[in-house]
């Protein structure tokens, strides 16, 4: 008998719109290289899958991860198999280091923010008020992390509906497909993020990845402006570390003046 063949497995701070072409393919999270940071206990082998986000794409500074994962479309695959598909319209950036927002201000480690010290791609979910989840992303550089604000819901909807009825008092009125996910926890709930997602590889997860979007075929416009709910980080607090896709009515908060100021940009 012939033997079978085997496979292979194989940072500008001024408010500012910019026009940013489609993304090529990245390396589809194939990259055999390991990066000199932290490997969380979650990381696992990699699957192949060509539209797949590899290392190479999350291993670039915060600001240009933020702006960079702006049109990609994160996946998520339930237990029972279902797939969830959202495009992320808005990022926030949280530099470390002296930014006064950060978990990580001033470098400070905990077990909570552990993640943001993780190679870059390590997935950081931590709580707010106690019952609400936020998911972020570690780039290049100590503390570092993008947070994801905002989804467009692709794939799923009604299985989102249901997640997000859970958690929600006015559960007998659906929520309209762009209310689902125009918020960091709220994005968590319907695509069923939970606490135990933190320190996981977002390169070689199983449950969860970050994909290329063949759609994709105009730039689109992206908007610069300040982050929400950080009234506490002093002169930070007006930094333009928020990105949104112009235009997209999932997008949290729009900021009108930023965008009419940067229309001449």
């Amino acid at each position: 008998m012939s033997p079978r063949k085997r496979k292979l497995a194989s940072n500008s701070t001024n408010g500012e719109i910019a026009v940013l072409p489609p993304a090529s393919l990245a390396d589809g999270g194939c990259s055999p290289e390991l990066l000199p940071h932290q490997v969380s206990q979650y990381f696992s082998a990699r699957r192949e899958c060509p539209q797949r986000l590899g290392d190479s794409f999350f291993d670039q500074p915060c600001i240009h991860l933020a702006k960079a994962l702006l049109g990609k479309v994160l996946v998520r695959t339930l237990a029972d198999g279902t797939e969830l598909r959202g495009r992320v319209v808005e990022t926030e950036a949280y530099l470390g280091g002296e930014d006064k927002a950060s978990h990580s201000y001033q470098g400070k480690r905990t077990p909570r923010n552990a993640a943001m010290f993780m190679k870059p791609g390590t997935i950081y979910v931590y709580p707010i008020y106690g019952i609400y989840l936020c998911m972020n992303i570690s780039s290049r550089g100590d503390g570092a992390a993008v947070l994801l604000r905002s989804l467009e819901p692709l794939l799923g909807v009604e299985r989102m509906q249901e997640l997000r009825s859970v958690r929600r008092k006015e559960s007998r009125r659906a929520l309209k497909d762009k209310d689902l996910c125009n918020g960091p926890s709220k994005l968590c709930q319907a695509l069923a993020i939970q606490r135990g997602f933190d320190r996981r590889d977002l390169a070689a997860d199983e449950e969860i990845r970050l994909e290329e979007d063949p759609s994709a075929e105009q730039p689109h416009t992206v908007v610069s402006a300040s982050r929400i709910g950080i009234g506490y980080a002093e002169e930070w607090t007006t930094k333009p570390l928020r990105f949104y896709v112009l235009g997209n009515r999932c997008v949290s908060v729009a900021d009108r003046q930023a965008e009419r100021g940067s229309a001449g940009t």
